[in-house]
């Protein structure tokens, strides 16, 4: 399986306004709850007002489209990374699934992939 690496810095946080968000940038991901409206955005276009943010995460996703019939791919990918104790955030989308780690810990957790047979673009 092939994952392509993300060239840019993310952030996690939580954000007041769906209006805050600037919904011209190249990726974000927003989730929405009773409790709380997330945002996974690059670093470089986080709203100025948020309650709560966390910096220094890269990511990677699963290239091709998924089929919703596949089970356990995050698993496995998860599973690898959690034997080499680097967490994780992981975001799904319709096609396929994007996976988040401190940016300390990428250059460990793209070796562990590709040592358990992931190729990495």
């Amino acid at each position: 399986m092939e994952l392509k690496k993300l060239e840019l810095d993310f952030t996690v946080c939580k954000v007041f306004s769906i209006n805050d968000i600037d919904l011209g940038s190249e990726y974000f991901f927003i989730g929405k709850t009773d409790e709380e409206l997330s945002l996974v955005c690059p670093t470089k276009d986080v709203p100025q007002k948020t309650s709560e943010r966390d910096d220094g995460w890269k990511g990677f996703r699963i290239q091709g489209v998924l089929d919703f019939s596949l089970i356990g791919i995050l698993s496995k990918l998860t599973g690898i990374l959690a034997e080499n104790g680097i967490g994780v955030f992981a975001v799904s989308t319709f096609n396929t699934d994007y996976v988040f780690v401190k940016q300390e810990n990428f250059a460990r957790a793209l070796d562990a992939l590709k040592s358990s047979g992931y190729s990495v673009v």
